[in-house]
């Protein structure tokens, strides 16, 4: 059994590996090229007393921290305070705009409102949801993949039927609703898996569950309090950190990785997880050693990339909510700009998201913290004049939507963020923020294997793998590639100390 291992990258799933792996007693080294950990869910604070969340904002699945947590023994509570939305967010259309309630009733309510009969399906549609995420969060997510033969369990083939594997996800929603919002507004949870909802498997009705039922949340001081209670998790298991210090090779002799060269120098590991760009990680090996081609890499199906504008306003912001989604235009021309032209959309959507609503700590008081947010088809040129036209666009539905005029004005903090900073700042593939989408051609042992297949004590992690992308999904994956590390038989004589 491995004694001492690298861990590539600090994000989600790399802390995630690294607390499990520590606690089963081994030497834990975590390399990363970031002064600080969380990678895309990192943190900024700004000189005039703004603090942004770089990525994740949606805290959904809460059960999915709450069992990490519990794995060590602590509760959410022992690290940060999670506050209820309520509204849990706002959706805005064309002609009109629906608020999504925390509450069961009011939300069973909401759509009987706008369709009749449509509360009794709400009811059927989530409870054949939450069977799907009781059997696929506890089942299907914790596999680490390596056969279909894992899925043969008597459980999974009894549930094999109503996990609706091989219907659409878009067809599936149209079997419970017919009215245009209902839709929507039960199509979007699977945008988060990065395809259309006709290419996502119904299973994925999940989601539904984990976010509307299990409720929105935000933690008191932003997501970046999940990241630093994951490290401090870490940390109590004697995790070694290493930030600023970027893995340049993974070193191997006799199809067995032997160290990594960090700073120009060769450190000996008995075993190394990658938590780096699934792609990115391959680059540190010789050619012939890499589990994909590029070629194959060019033939997957990624999760969109996006445009990002960090903004702070220095007034308030009259009728915005913490969370609000643009819906005005069609869905289906945006997600084909995405995955079918691959260019800039014409009529786009994008997203919202105020969390000074919920947490004044984190603008000045009196100003307003905002993040804007548009899905982008990952590969593309995104030159500082094309992100200015779109952030123009943004905040004239802005505008439009909160009735409050001249919104730029306002601006006293303003960065964007897009396709090329995410190569740059995370040797993201194409740019890709959300991985790999959850294709049914792209799920479960048909993902990017875990493990390399010419290197035994070389593993992968992260939203390029199983189970896929997400902040929960990423929890699990560093989980499930801890749990590999038993399977390991070292050949490495450790004798370089770090």
């Amino acid at each position: 059994m491995p004694k001492k291992i690298a861990i590539i990258g600090a994000g989600i799933s790399g802390l995630s590996a690294a607390a499990y792996a520590a606690k089963s007693g081994y030497d834990v080294h975590v390399f990363e090229k970031h002064t600080s950990p969380g990678g895309r869910a990192r943190q900024f604070k700004t000189e005039n007393g703004y603090t942004f969340d770089m990525g994740p904002s949606w805290y959904w699945m809460p059960d999915i921290m709450e069992q990490f947590f519990a794995d060590f023994g602590y509760k959410v509570s022992d690290f940060y305070t999670l506050i209820p939305l309520d509204p849990q967010f706002e959706m805005i259309f064309e002609k009109d705009k629906i608020d999504v309630p925390k509450d069961y009733s009011a939300f069973r309510h909401l759509f009987e409102n706008l369709e009749a009969g449509a509360g009794k399906k709400l009811d059927e549609f989530m409870q054949a949801a939450k069977y799907k995420y009781e059997v696929g969060m506890q089942e299907f997510v914790h596999k680490p993949c390596h056969s279909w033969w894992e899925f043969m369990s008597p459980k999974i083939a009894k549930s094999a039927l109503k996990l609706d594997l091989l219907t659409n996800f878009r067809s599936y929603v149209g079997k419970y609703f017919s009215h245009p919002y209902l839709k929507a507004l039960m199509e979007f949870p699977v945008i988060f898996l990065g395809a259309s909802p006709k290419d996502i498997p119904a299973m994925y009705s999940l989601m539904n569950y984990g976010g509307y039922a299990l409720g929105t949340w935000y933690p008191m001081g932003g997501f970046y309090e999940l990241i630093l209670a994951m490290k401090k998790v870490g940390e109590k298991h004697d995790v070694k950190y290493h930030f600023g210090h970027a893995v340049e090779k993974i070193v191997t002799k006799n199809n067995s990785a032997q160290a990594i060269i960090v700073d120009g120098k060769e450190i000996m590991f008995d075993a190394i997880i990658a938590s780096s760009d699934y792609h990115h990680s391959e680059t540190l090996l010789d050619t012939d050693q890499k589990n994909y081609s590029e070629a194959y890499w060019e033939t997957r199906t990624f999760a969109p990339s996006c445009l990002i504008y960090y903004l702070g306003f220095n007034t308030k912001i009259p009728n915005l909510k913490h969370h609000t989604l643009f819906f005005e235009n069609d869905l289906d021309a945006h997600i084909e700009s995405i995955y079918v032209s691959k260019s800039w959309p014409e009529k786009p959507l994008f997203y919202a998201c105020c969390p000074s609503k919920t947490d004044p700590d984190i603008a000045p008081e009196g100003h307003e913290n905002v993040f804007l947010l548009m899905p982008l088809a990952p590969g593309i040129v995104d030159a500082e004049d094309t992100r200015e036209v779109y952030f123009a666009e943004m905040i004239s539905r802005l505008e439009k939507h909160t009735g409050m005029e001249n919104l730029l004005s306002h601006v006293d903090y303003k960065r964007s963020y897009c396709v090329s900073n995410f190569v740059q700042d995370y040797n993201a593939y194409k740019g890709n923020a959300y991985g790999l989408a959850n294709t049914l051609k792209q799920t479960a042992v048909l993902k990017p294997s875990i493990k390399n297949k010419n290197i035994e004590n070389l593993l992968y992690t992260g939203q390029l793998t199983v189970p896929g992308p997400g902040v929960p999904p990423s929890i699990i994956s560093g989980k499930i590639v801890a749990n590999e590390l038993k399977n390991i038989k070292t050949k490495n004589p450790i004798n370089k100390p770090l």
